[in-house]
């Protein structure tokens, strides 16, 4: 695929994004024009690598390994080189039904297993399927297309995030008749106000594909909490709907019960989060912050990932004084470790764009590893003033298990004015699992087999986060997909649905 020898021709170049010190003034897309010239330069370094990894969407070590929605790469690699976007874009919507969303929030495992990547740069595909469905859209490739029979069924989907909407979407065009219900006052789920509009432009990208979604048939019904929500009681849902998909998310955030845990200005991440995002939407982006807020402060981060790295860039925008990211887990090495081979995801250290743009400000990366932290310091009012932190190695106790040994003679206390909880996340909320008399996994996620997606309760059925525990959007885009199919094979007997 692409040009023969086009990975020894050309050398990997991303679409550039703004500098550091520009974008923290503002709340847009942290990404430059692309080139689309350029872009189809980078299509050329696909190889004809005879077994494409990029798209086997496998598990390798406990993480993915290529694309899990099996994206067909090559394909369109090729197209994009050759100048054939709209057929490209064809190639793309046959397996994604939202790629402008992981060609922006996806890590892009499909990058880590391929097969150019062992030896030089890997290609860039995240760059190139974001560049395919912006052209779409840009072109106008993308109009409503209502199905054109109806079954007369009725699916209800509950949670707007990655998972519902591709379950929807899915549903809806197979005919039936979908309403997604979200709790939030806003659909999108954590699309909308779990990652921030400088990564995920909420009215460009989230909102156009939700109206998109409107005018094919797709009903939404926001400010709506079922099992709480007077109206809609579980039982009205089931009374009223042919079948119910639920993809409520893992939403229920990892604690950190220390000392001082209760002080003010400790938070959880997604708390802060949410309530930015939606100041930022409700005031249109006009330069002021909501009553929870970074500015002026000395904002600790506790936890990496993408959330802390988004606490991070948030933080830098709202005008903190400083923000610094604390993670239990050591540095990652420059480069691949020997038990880390490819095709597995590389775990190797980068800078995300909120470490790149503090480290402008701040003069180096705001992450320090290896470190616990032991309490909260507050005033005399409860109000945080500090963590007393101390560094840590990582041995095996009594019993074999990896457990976090203090250094002695590092214990320190660092100001802070504002904690954020970015630890992860444990499972979905209980309550309308509880609702719904679901049984669930040893994890308290909700117990419904991959491929298969069927609870306990006949005609509802589980997907993305609530029923695999906290992972990435991609694989939220193929668990919906997966329970709309098996969904439509429950109401009509059989299913063309893939």
């Amino acid at each position: 695929m692409g040009k023969p020898t086009g990975f020894l021709d050309f050398e990997r170049s991303n679409i550039p994004d703004r500098s550091p010190l520009d974008r923290i003034k503002d709340w847009k897309e942290i990404h430059a024009d692309r080139d689309d010239n350029a872009v189809s330069i980078q299509g050329a370094r696909c190889m004809d690598c005879g077994t494409p990894y990029c798209h086997t969407g496998i598990i390798l070590s406990g993480m993915a390994s290529g694309c899990p929605v099996n994206n067909l790469i090559p394909e369109w690699n090729d197209l994009v080189y050759r100048g054939r976007w709209k057929e490209a874009l064809q190639r793309l919507r046959k397996t994604n039904n939202f790629p402008e969303f992981t060609g922006r929030v996806c890590p892009a495992p499909c990058e880590g297993s391929c097969v150019l990547g062992s030896i030089e740069p890997p290609v860039t595909i995240k760059n190139i399927e974001c560049s395919i469905i912006d052209r779409g859209w840009e072109e106008g490739w993308l109009p409503p297309h209502a199905p054109a029979n109806r079954t007369g069924k009725k699916v209800a989907v509950v949670g707007s995030g990655p998972a519902g909407l591709s379950a929807a979407d899915q549903l809806n065009q197979a005919g039936h008749n979908v309403t997604v219900f979200e709790r939030a006052d806003r659909p999108g789920g954590l699309l909308m106000y779990g990652i921030p509009n400088m990564k995920l432009d909420k009215r460009e990208v989230v909102d156009r594909r939700v109206d998109l979604m409107k005018a094919e048939g797709v009903e939404f019904a926001c400010n709506v909490n079922i099992g709480q929500d007077k109206t809609w009681t579980v039982e009205k849902l089931r009374a009223d709907f042919d079948a119910v998909i639920l993809c409520c998310g893992a939403t229920k955030p990892r604690d950190l019960p220390i000392y001082g845990r209760d002080s003010k200005g400790v938070h959880f991440a997604m708390e802060f989060l949410t309530v930015n995002t939606r100041h930022q939407l409700d005031h249109g982006f006009d330069g002021t912050n909501p009553a929870l807020n970074a500015t002026d402060k000395h904002v600790v981060v506790i936890g990496g990932g993408d959330t802390g790295t988004d606490c991070v860039g948030t933080s830098i925008r709202q005008g903190c004084k400083n923000v610094i990211q604390l993670e239990i887990m050591p540095q990652p090495p420059l480069e691949r470790a020997a038990n880390n081979p490819w095709p597995e995801w590389p775990k190797v250290y980068k800078l995300d764009y909120g470490q790149e743009e503090a480290e402008a400000l701040q003069g180096k990366d705001p992450r320090a590893y290896l470190v616990m932290t032991k309490q909260f310091v507050a005033d005399e009012n409860g109000q945080v003033t500090g963590l007393e932190i101390v560094d840590i190695t990582w041995g095996k106790n009594d019993k074999g298990q990896f457990v976090p040994q203090e250094t002695e003679g590092s214990l320190r206390t660092i100001p802070c004015d504002l904690a954020l909880l970015a630890m992860g996340f444990l499972g979905p909320e209980q309550e309308i699992v509880e609702k719904f008399a679901l049984e669930t996994d040893p994890r308290s996620n909700v117990k419904a087999e991959f491929e298969n997606y069927t609870t306990n309760i006949e005609g509802i059925f589980a997907a993305g986060d609530m029923r695999r525990g906290q992972s990435l959007v991609v694989w939220a885009i193929n668990e919906g997909r997966g329970a709309a199919r098996e969904c439509d094979r429950y109401l009509m007997g059989t299913t063309t649905l893939p």
